[in-house]
């Protein structure tokens, strides 16, 4: 099952790190190479001598014990197809969330480009710490896979929510993302994100509340999935692809055109705006003694169905947002617009859509199927869309 592949795991400081040695006697049994490194701090709870056994390989500590040419810590990323670490601390989530590399497991993680899953192990109440749980988000942001710990009694005394998962648990997800990230190999998607910007003068700008952050879930989704991303947004991101930022409506209509005819799937996440300020001001505009201002607005181009036109062998996905008649809605854009399919939001509930973590969304396709994802992380929706478009 798991023959030629290479595990990476990263062994933290907690009392955990004992139920490693199983999840590492599982992986070497159906046929991977695994590889460890342990923090100064985890051999406090696990021996070197035991994961050298049952590895079969060197165990790394040290940084700088460079015993070739190369640095260890880019040549561990290097040669792995997928990194773990578990238990991670809530000190090595810190670090690696805000790019700090000061011991040879967070070095690598730094320099890591493939998947990564993280498998949290800490006291609840260090869990429920505010700055741990914006740390975690910056890791699931960046596409890092967090395999969030159980609720029980804990090592410390305390019951609650801070246990390791069950290796088992573990296990299938390694599994599950070893086989994941060969779907879209030699494929290349290009997907939009955010809400553009259309300026009215050097102040003032008409928008929309889209965060962006359903886009970079499926950028990250299509990229573990072993695709070639680039991802065209709005917003700010770092990411392991290429990105391409833009601001308003044409510049995302230019942008994808450089992109479009070398590409597989085009996913037209972004909440482009419908009209744009005819007459822009190149000085600010000054209140006047008047009770209204009148702006004349002219429509943007129609991107995703000029897209849709002059498409050959692409896949093109819209989406839209609808605060009523969801279904019916989309039925009739999905025909004008001549996507192949269309994921619709409903923006009316709070819970879902814009500027949160969680989603709910209806894949219509061209043939008139439907699929309908219940409410979950954007970054589960994202997976599942791609999972969907690919089958």
């Amino acid at each position: 099952m798991l023959n030629g592949k290479t595990i990476l795991i990263g062994i933290t400081g907690g009392i955990a790190a004992y139920k490693i040695c199983e999840l590492i006697r599982k992986f070497k049994k159906n046929g991977a190479e695994v590889k460890v490194i342990c923090t100064p701090n985890a051999l406090n709870f696990v021996t070197k001598l035991t994961l050298q056994n049952l590895s079969q390989n060197e165990v790394y500590v040290q940084e700088f014990d460079v015993k070739e040419w190369k640095p260890e810590h880019i040549s561990l990323a290097d040669e792995a197809d997928i990194m773990l670490i578990a238990p991670a601390t809530a000190n090595t989530i810190s670090k690696i969330a805000n790019g700090y590399a000061d011991n040879l497991l967070t070095s690598v993680a730094c320099a890591f480009t493939k998947k990564m899953i993280i498998a949290p192990a800490m006291n609840c109440n260090m869990w429920n710490n505010r700055a741990i749980q914006e740390n975690l988000f910056k890791l699931k942001s960046r596409g890092i896979e967090i395999l969030e710990p159980e609720k029980g009694f804990l090592a410390c005394g305390y019951v609650g929510k801070g246990r390791l998962c069950d290796v088992n648990k573990i296990y299938d997800a390694v599994c599950e993302d070893l086989n994941y990230s060969q779907k879209l190999q030699g494929t290349k998607v290009v997907i939009t994100s955010g809400g553009t910007i259309e300026d009215i003068d050097p102040v003032r700008y008409i928008s929309n509340y889209s965060s962006g952050k359903m886009g970079l879930a499926l950028a990250n989704a299509a990229k573990s999935m072993g695709a070639e991303v680039v991802l065209i947004t709005t917003k700010d991101f770092e990411a392991p692809y290429k990105i391409v930022k833009v601001k308003s409506a044409f510049d995302m209509q230019n942008a994808l055109n450089e992109e479009f005819d070398t590409s597989d799937i085009v996913i037209m996440a972004a909440a482009v705006a419908d009209y744009r300020v005819k007459n822009y001001s190149e000085q600010k505009m000054k209140k006047t003694d008047d009770e209204n201002l009148t702006l004349e607005l002219v429509k943007n181009p129609d991107i995703l169905q000029d897209l849709c036109k002059k498409k050959t062998n692409q896949v093109v996905v819209g989406f839209c947002a609808e605060s009523e008649n969801l279904l019916e809605n989309a039925a009739v854009k999905i025909v004008k617009k001549g996507c192949d399919f269309l994921v619709a939001n409903d923006i009316s509930r709070k819970d879902i859509g814009f500027g949160v973590e969680d989603n709910e969304v209806v894949i219509l396709d061209k043939n008139g199927g439907a699929q309908r994802l219940e409410k979950a992380s954007k970054a589960v929706i994202a997976r599942k869309i791609l999972e969907y478009i690919h089958e």
